[in-house]
């Protein structure tokens, strides 16, 4: 799979500083990204890390927490930093995929539907294949305007929803590191 590229996207300690963090997921979501990565670099596929970053607080460079979520073990080909919400914006991560002559990403990562959902979308508009592999994610519950509690699965499958077939494959961990997912149609 050499136009290929794995995203690891903001796996970093800084969330268990943040007041939703929860652990209940977290067993799976270590064990789904940690067999992710390992099934990429045993296929020469390079693993590409995107931390974000803010000025203050427990995601600023300062804070020390800007490091890979332990226990999670990996060797990343290059990190990013990012500002935004899509890995691409700002990041010099495009212009890494571009000389690096990729074109398919598989995302994983923190939060399901925030960066990781937001860096898939603007990947598919730019005319990446993606392969999104939700098992791979990781999100907290939310509450919305109207008091509805959203549980973490809620969101998984409504980020599932609506990237399926309009902006990626929804894919396993193994379907990912099979091969690449067929273009999507407008």
């Amino acid at each position: 799979m050499p136009d290929t590229a794995l995203l690891v996207i903001d796996v970093q300690e800084s969330f268990r500083h943040r007041p939703y963090w929860d652990e209940a997921d977290l067993p799976r979501f270590l064990d789904r990204t940690q067999a992710l990565i390992d099934g990429a670099v045993a296929r020469n596929v390079p693993v590409l890390q995107v931390f974000h970053v803010e000025e203050q607080g427990p995601f600023s460079l300062a804070s020390g927490h800007v490091r890979t979520l332990e226990p999670l073990r990996l060797t990343p080909n290059a990190v990013f930093h990012k500002r935004r919400h899509s890995a691409l914006v700002g990041s010099g991560l495009e212009v890494w995929l571009n000389q690096h002559g990729i074109r398919r990403l598989i995302v994983s990562g923190i939060r399901t539907e925030q960066c990781c959902e937001t860096t898939t979308r603007h990947a598919s508009d730019l005319g990446y294949a993606v392969d999104y592999v939700a098992e791979a994610t990781l999100t907290f519950a939310m509450t919305d305007a109207a008091g509805r509690r959203w549980s973490a699965n809620e969101i998984r499958a409504r980020t599932e929803l609506v990237l399926a077939g309009r902006f990626a494959r929804i894919a396993t961990v193994d379907e990912a590191l099979d091969g690449p997912a067929s273009r999507l149609a407008a």
